[in-house]
């Protein structure tokens, strides 16, 4: 094991310049005689060398062949922004204002390499857009299509989450693990979340075996351990009371 003083910490910085720069060049990098696109290559390379990936320019050129199905993908999410949040204008202000389409914008890059066999780097962009966003992707997620986060602040989707088509996130929501164990890292351990659910701010969904089922609502502040048919709406349950206090002075 290599020693501790040997790692490149400095790294990170690399990585952040990387990856805002691969977003910011997301519909040009694929010209690859483009100045932007070589400066993107460059720095790529340099950072998977500096973490012992000996064919980076290998990684690099068939990370770059994604590219029109990753901005393929990001056409559905920022349209299902824009259909969905009454607030959008267009669909440019999606792309240059939503904190969550940028978060999943970088989990989509990050899942590439990640399921190219690239380690760390992935981990380090979803770490990047955790800190911009505050919002927590791991980018072994698998994500479908269409997908909407609105607000972004808060949000947690671990490891081996299932999402499918059409699913909306409010702030706040953590699709998590019941457990914290070593022993369980090759084990699901995150909730499915099947087509066209819309999870409301504060709900929290725990367990690998945990479904929620097709066009379902979970309401706001919820805490689900248990699997939810299809077609259900979830809300919490909570007493409210109201006293109007006495205005006149004493």
């Amino acid at each position: 094991m290599d020693s501790i003083h040997n790692w490149p910490l400095r790294l990170k910085c690399k990585v952040e310049t990387f990856t805002k720069e691969l977003f910011y060049s997301l519909y040009e990098i694929t010209n690859v005689e483009c100045e932007q696109s070589k400066k993107i290559k460059k720095l790529c390379v340099d950072i998977l060398e500096e973490l012992d990936h000996t064919e980076a320019q290998q990684i690099w050129d068939v990370f770059i062949e994604q590219f029109p199905e990753i901005q393929t993908k990001l056409a559905l999410d920022a349209q299902a922004a824009f259909d969905k949040d009454p607030a959008a204008t267009s669909v440019k202000e999606v792309y240059l204002a939503y904190p969550g389409f940028y978060a999943i914008a970088i989990y989509r890059m990050s899942r590439v390499l990640l399921t190219m066999g690239v380690d760390i780097l992935p981990r380090m962009m979803s770490e990047y857009a955790h800190g911009v966003t505050g919002t927590d992707i791991h980018p072994g997620a698998q994500i479908g299509d269409s997908f909407f986060i609105d607000h972004a602040t808060g949000i947690v989707i671990g490891q081996t989450a299932v999402i499918k088509n059409q699913v909306s996130i409010y702030q706040g929501v953590t699709l998590g693990g019941v457990q914290v164990n070593k022993e369980l890292s090759n084990v699901k351990r995150h909730p499915t979340i099947e087509d066209n659910v819309t999870i409301y701010a504060n709900a929290t969904i725990l367990g690998g075996d945990i479904t929620i089922g097709e066009n379902s609502i979970i309401g706001a502040n919820v805490w689900i351990a248990e699997s939810i048919p299809p077609n259900s709406i979830v809300s919490h349950q909570s007493a409210i009371k109201t006293k109007i206090r006495n205005s006149y002075a004493s």
